[in-house]
Parts: C-alpha cells; structure tokens; sequence
C-alpha cells in the first residue's frame, strides 16, 4: 500500500486500485484530502497494470462534506473542481463504494465518478443550503442530471440526505452492495471491466435535463411549494437559479453560473449567520468543567410525571427514540385523555406519510400509563411535567424521592422557578436538573437543561446525553428565574405591551417581528401557547400585566377559545385583528394616563430586540449562559430566531454594540425609565469597539 497523503492511500487488488481517504472523523476534504484524491488518481491512470479505480472511506463514513474551516481562507493546493475533473475525466473507471453519509462535497466526489455502490444504510445528500451556500463542485449541474430536475431540486432545496433504496430507484447509485466495501467496489468494477461498460460521464447525460426544457413551468411550481418554508434565505433561489442553468447551458457554462451564485452566497450575510450557527451548535455540547469521560448514567427506561399536552410530547420523544417510558397522572380520566392526544399526533404523522401503521403501534406501545406513583419506582430517569406553580412541584418530588430508586435522575420541566428550590424537596439534590422542554414538546429541538446548585456532574452529563438520544440540541444554563430563553423573553413582553398602549396595535407588532424573520409575532405566540398560562403565573408572583389581564378576565385564554390577542375562525390559526381588544388596549391606557402616538416599525424592532440582547449580556455576566453562542443557540431552536441572522448576540454585533448600546441611551433619556440602562458588560465592550462572539 502507497501512502498518496497523510489521509490517502493507493493499493492494487489485481487490475482494480483501491483509493482509500482516512481523515477522521468525517472524512471531511481537506486539502490533504483532495490533493491525495488528485495525486491517487493521476498515479492510477498512469500505472498500466491498472484497468479501473475505486475509491473508499476508512472509519464510520464516506466523506461527509467539505472541511467548513476552510471557508473564507484562501485556497490551498487542489481545488476540489481540479480533483472531480480529473475524476471524470479519467481513462479508466471510477467507482465510488459508498457507506455511513456521502454529504456535499463528498456527494459531489461520487457524482464525478463513472458509477457508484453503497451499502443498504447509506445516505447521500447536499446539505449546504443550512450554511447558506448551495453545492459549490458541480453538484447543481450533476445532479439534476442523474435524478432529475424535481428531485434534484427537492434534495438540494431541503438539504435532507435520501436512504440507499432511493437512491437506487431514482438513478443515483447503480447497485446496493454488502459485505466488506472496498471488495464489494472492486468486485462491482471488475464486473464493469468484464462487461466493457463504457466510461458514463454524468456531465454528458441530457435525457431528464431535456424533459425539463419542455416543462418550463417546473421552476415557478417548485418556488411557489416551498416559498413559505425558504422566506428569508437567500440560498434556495440560488440553487433554483443553478439548476435552471443546468437545464438552459452547455455544463461548463452552468458550471460557471453556480461557481458566481456560490460565491455571491458565500460572502452574504445570511451564509456567515448559518455558517456561524453550525459551529455555535457543536460548541453548546462542550462544557468546560465536565470532563470529556463524565460517565453518564444508562438510560433503559424513563418516566413522565403529567399527561397534559407537555407531558405527552415528552413521553413521545422518549418513545420515538425506543426508550420505554411510563407517564403518570393522578387520574385516570386525565390519563386517558393524554394518551388519546399522543395516539391523535401519532395517527397525524402516519396520515402524512411519515410513519406506517406499525410504526405508530410500536410506538404506543413502548408508552404505559398509570395513576400510581409507584410505576416511576424502576425508571432511570424521571421527568416532572405537571402545573407551574412551585407548592405542586415541591410535592411532586418530594413523592418521587420515596419512590425512585437511588441512582435515578430526576428532571423538572420548569420553564421558570427556582431548580434548586424544587430540589430542596428531596434528599438527593445532585439528582436533580432542570429540563425545559419548548412546545411542542415532540417537535422543538431545543432542552434548556438548567444545572441546580448541587447537581452532580453525573446528572449533567446524563441530562445532555439523554437530549441529544431523544433528538434534541441541548444547551446547559444556571438558575434565575426564566433561565435563559423565557428570561429574556420577558423583557421583549414588557415592550410589547408597552407599545401597544403607546399607539402601536397587536397585529403591527407581530408584522414587524415576522417580517424579521419570525415565525410569529410575540401576540400570535401568546395566543398559541395560551394566555391563561402567564396569567397564572403572574398571580402567583403576584404581578401584574394591564391588558393581558384584562383579556383574560374576558375569558379570551388565545386560540383554544377562539379568542385571546386576536380572533380565529373555527378550524383556522389565522389571527384576525380585533376591535373589541383594541377597545380595551384604548381604555388600559386612558385609565393610565398615556397619550397614545404612531409608532415606526423601526422603532418596534429595537425596543423589542435590544432589551433581548441587553438582558442577554447581564445573563452572561452573571454566567447563567456559559457562551454567547449557546444563547444564540437557545434562540434560534427554541423561540423561532431566523437562523440567517445567526441568533440575538451575533445579530448585535452585526449591527455594532456601540450603536446599540447608544440606542439604549437614547431610549433611556427620552422615557427617564431605568429599564434602557446598558448592561455592564455591553457598555464595556461596546466602548472596547468588541464584540460578543469575539
């Protein structure tokens, strides 16, 4: 065996060479990678005992994309389109023999060669769009050719990968293959040999690119069906735009249109928000005073303590990821009532062709309910989810503590009281975490996991290890009240009650924030979740919010009543604006003494979002947040953040933090009100010219 690189190697196996790329963890295409790539191939093709070529991936994967620490720098020797014309250019055969995930520009490594095989649990797909960028080595110029234009299209568009089997049907790959891969690929490649397949160059396939130039209105249907799920990326047009020159160019032309699209994409602002939003992502499973080998506690069984609507989409994620689970309510009425909602959502996703009949049986199956307390006694992990009030949960576990078994974790579902208080309840205060589930809880993929005073480091690490089994993207915060999501939520509440009565209306408010990128307004949002919720709450804290109250004393509790901010017709989620709560937002502030004005949506936008970000800094300075990244994170998953503005901290230093931090001056002064008051950390490092992420 030849070593090409420090991550290629070149070996013989009869008339067939075996290129085999080994840079763990991914395989990424460093430029090692691609430069062993290129080398390894030109050393082939010259070698005449050498008829045909196969390339392989050591470890866990194909190669799972480009090395994204690359971006921005300037390029290293090899360019990747050197290596995939030199790829498909070859004389001589070359298979790729695929397994684990050929993603990006791994994907696009397969699309040069002549034919490729994978194995049954393969997956193949081009993801950039999540960075913002669209495939940038010919991978929306090949495609379109292999699997056709509506399914290049789709895959590209989502960025979600397709199994083995699809990739089979719709042309993608030649052959599923088993065993040992690289003899599966040289056995393939031998059968090419023997067969004198000729050397199939994807660039030269026109067939499916041609029944699309008869089908022009393919492109303005594919941009009206995913038009609500692309609002405000920038990347899906592009990719739209490539394709479409896919299909109208000579390749080397469309070539040459998605090389200027990439590049227009790679320097936008949006594909440097996403870009930066990968990386915070990973960043948010480190935590810097949990060793790496933390053992984290085995979970073979869960439990679930409420079967409202929370509770229900918490025992559905255990059971999504096979994890038996029992959820235990106090009444079997109310037992039953939850596990009929949990069969409904399972019976929807079944209906929409996510999951089969059977799928949804075994899933029900692995849930059991109970109206004993004693059924939690054997799970590994125990999770509270019942009402928000403090007396209730203290009583909770302090039952859990006699029933659990020693080693058990026991989590709260509190979206805002005080962790180490619940945990005062029972004897075993390291085995209480909070784990603040978003609703719906079996759809949001953010757990606010909140480390009490005591909590063990074993608790933590069974906390972010179970989040990430269950689906989620954990991110680890300390105790205040509200955490880190809801607390700085509230500050966005208290503006946008205060601009309502100052002249602006609800459905202005919501406007601005969805034109932002959000996918509702902080009106409709409260509508959805229920105004009653808060409305307990704060009448246990013993606050007071003028007009909210006032709408629920009306009985207007959001969408379950039909009513609440703004008016839903039956059947329908559509807010409606309302004359008879702008009635009462008119009376509030007469009785309040306000002389109500027109309001810019400029000036909307900052008073909701700059205390969001100055609150975000106090809760780092106090090291509630570990990284401004990780609140970054907890926004974008949890409350609807558009991802291409990267999450609150990055976006302010978009905008500077000097200039913010003068805004917050600004307001101060004209409203004498010391909630503009800067934060300390931002005024420091606005008047360092710095900014949060560095």
């Amino acid at each position: 065996m030849a070593k090409i690189t420090q991550s290629v190697d070149l070996a013989a196996r009869g008339r067939v060479a075996v290129l085999t790329v080994d840079n763990p963890p991914v395989n990424a295409l460093s430029h090692h990678v691609r430069k062993g790539l290129h080398d390894g191939i030109k050393q082939a093709t010259a070698d005449g005992a050498v008829q045909a070529i196969v390339i392989v991936c050591a470890g866990r994967t194909f190669i799972a994309g480009a090395d994204i620490t690359e971006f921005g720098k300037p390029p290293s020797e090899q360019s990747l389109h050197s290596v995939l014309d030199l790829i498909e250019g070859a004389p001589k055969p070359v298979v790729s023999a695929i397994h684990g995930t050929a993603l990006g520009g791994g994907l696009e490594v397969t699309l040069a060669c002549h034919y490729r095989v994978g194995v049954k649990g393969a997956r193949f797909g081009l993801p950039e769009v999540k960075l913002g960028i669209l495939p940038g080595a010919g991978g929306t110029q090949r495609l379109p050719r292999v699997v056709g234009v509506e399914k290049g299209l789709q895959m590209m568009v989502s960025g979600d990968p397709i199994g083995a089997d699809e990739a089979l049907r719709v042309g993608l790959i030649d052959e599923i293959v088993d065993g040992d891969l690289a003899t599966a690929g040289v056995a393939f490649a031998e059968k090419v040999l023997d067969e004198k397949r000729p050397l199939r160059k994807i660039r030269d396939l026109t067939d499916k690119i041609a029944a699309a130039r008869s089908k022009p209105e393919i492109f303005a249907e594919f941009r009206k069906s995913v038009a609500r799920q692309t609002r405000g990326f920038r990347a899906p047009e592009s990719i739209v735009k490539a394709v479409e020159a896919a299909v109208s160019l000579p390749f080397d032309q469309g070539i040459k249109r998605e090389r200027e699209l990439f590049v227009e994409l790679l320097n936008s602002p949006e594909s440097k928000a996403q870009r930066y939003f990968f990386f915070a992502e990973r960043e948010a499973a480190k935590i810097p005073d949990l060793p790496a080998d933390t053992p984290a506690k085995e979970i073979k069984k869960a439990a679930v303590i409420g079967a409202g609507t929370m509770g229900g989409g918490i025992a559905m994620n255990f059971a999504n990821a096979g994890i038996p689970v029992t959820v235990v309510e106090v009444a079997q009425e109310a037992l039953d009532r939850g596990l009929g909602i949990v069969r409904k959502n399972y019976e929807a996703t079944a209906a929409r062709g996510r999951l089969t009949p059977a799928d949804v049986e075994t899933r029900m199956g692995l849930i059991t309910g109970s109206v004993d307390f004693k059924a939690a006694a054997d799970a590994d992990i125990v999770i509270e989810a019942v009402f928000e009030e403090m007396p209730i949960k203290q009583e909770v576990f302090a039952r859990l503590d006699a029933v659990c078994k020693g080693d058990a974790v026991l989590a709260t579902n509190t979206s805002t009281l005080d962790v180490d208080e619940i945990a005062s309840a029972t004897k075993r205060p390291e085995s209480v975490i909070g784990t603040h589930f978003f609703s719906p809880a079996n759809v949001m993929r953010l757990l606010e996991n909140v480390r009490g005073r005591k909590s063990s480091k074993t608790t933590i690490a069974t906390a972010m290890a179970v989040g990430r089994r269950i689906g989620k993207v954990p991110v680890l915060v300390g105790v205040c009240y509200g955490f880190v999501g809801n607390r700085m939520l509230h500050q966005r509440g208290l503006q946008a009650e205060k601009l309502i009565l100052e002249g602006a209306a609800p459905h202005q408010v919501d406007r601005v924030l969805t034109d932002f990128g959000f996918p509702m307004g902080p009106f409709a949002m409260s509508d959805l979740a229920g105004l009653d919720v808060g409305w307990r709450i704060r009448k246990g804290r013993g606050v007071k919010a003028s007009v909210a109250d006032r709408i629920c004393e009306l009985g207007r509790f959001g969408q379950k009543t039909g009513a609440g901010y703004f008016k839903y017709e039956k059947g329908d989620r559509t807010p409606i604006p309302d004359l008879e709560v702008e009635k009462v937002i008119v009376d509030v502030a007469t009785s309040m003494g306000i002389t109500r004005r027109a309001i810019s949506d400029e000036e909307i936008l900052q008073r909701l979002l700059y205390p969001m970000v100055n609150e975000g800094a106090r809760i780092l300075d106090e090291k509630i947040a570990i990284r401004p990244s990780d609140i970054d994170v907890i926004w974008v998953y949890g409350y609807g953040w558009p991802v291409y503005r990267g999450g609150p901290m990055f976006w302010a230093d978009s905008i500077g933090l000097k200039a913010l931090r003068d805004r917050l001056l600004e307001f101060k002064k004209q409203s004498g009100d010391a909630f503009w008051t800067p934060a300390p950390l931002l005024d420091r490092l606005a008047s360092e010219g710095r900014g949060f992420i560095g």
